[in-house]
């Protein structure tokens, strides 16, 4: 299947709304990514062959790792995710301006429909929470990728317990680390809770990332990877104020902003 958008409507599709991933939706045509991915799907311990596997990217968004693992020839590529922002897991207290404008950017997954035509793949999204993942509805994958999700979630390592029931093979979680708590506190699990008016749970350093997945049931397949999230064209750089560096929560923009987001890469499977 291809694409029969012409080259100026996807450019319009670019600006019509926020993009979480930059997907290449034709030659020379990218979406404005909140991230650019691009450059670490190829560094990241992704089997270069996913020939005949099925696989799974949980937190789909606009679908930039299913996609990714289509082209490397799965044969079967799901995304799954939760379109209605209203059922994440929200703190008690969150303003509703919040809520709105995660939903803006959520867009009930327009941009993956309109990545998944462009760029004509055949994966496909189904709807549901990871906490839901049963084998008797979803059956099992032989490739699972669990990205930025975990610090989003009330109980994730219940929800890693989920993906173990499903996962059959390689599990790939790629998720936000602690970099203060890495540095200070490099042998031990350690986390702070925020849940402060957005979904932004656990916070956790390198190692809390590897003992959560080790107690949902899954044994390393290799070191963790300590890495950045790199900021697509979608990312501005912040107008510079105090409150970016007398605030913890402005200093860590900054950082994200300029050198990417702190996260970690754990493979594994289930014991």
């Amino acid at each position: 299947m291809s694409s029969q958008l012409t080259a100026s409507e996807l450019r319009r599709l670019c600006t019509s709304r926020q993009w979480y991933h930059t997907i290449e939706l034709a030659p020379g045509i990218l979406t404005p990514g909140w991230f650019d991915l691009r450059e670490l799907a190829t560094r990241l311990p992704i089997p270069a062959s996913l020939e005949g596997k099925r696989c799974l990217d949980i937190g789909t968004f606009d679908g930039f790792w299913a996609f990714e693992m289509e082209k490397r020839g799965a044969a079967e590529a799901i995304g799954l995710d939760i379109l209605d922002p209203l059922a994440w897991d929200w703190p008690w207290g969150s303003e509703e301006v919040v809520v709105d404008a995660l939903e803006e950017r959520k867009d009930a997954g327009r941009g993956f429909d309109i990545a998944r035509e462009a760029v004509g793949a055949s994966a496909r999204r189904v709807e549901g929470s990871i906490y839901d993942l049963d084998p008797e509805v979803h059956g099992t994958f032989d490739f699972v990728y669990l990205g930025s999700l975990l610090l989003h979630l009330r109980d994730p390592v219940g929800a890693l317990e989920r993906v173990r029931s499903v996962c059959k093979g390689q599990l790939l979680v790629v998720d936000q680390i602690h970099l203060p708590l890495t540095f200070t506190r490099p042998f031990e699990p350690a986390a702070t809770l925020d849940g402060v008016g957005r979904p932004w749970w656990w916070r956790v350093n390198l190692r809390g990332l590897v003992r959560m997945v080790e107690v949902a049931g899954f044994a390393l397949e290799r070191r963790a990877q300590p890495l950045v999230m790199p900021r697509g064209g979608g990312q501005q750089f912040p107008r510079l104020t105090s409150k970016l560096f007398t605030t913890r929560v402005g200093r860590e923009y900054l950082f994200s902003t300029v050198w990417g987001a702190p996260h970690a890469a754990v493979l594994a499977r289930p014991r």
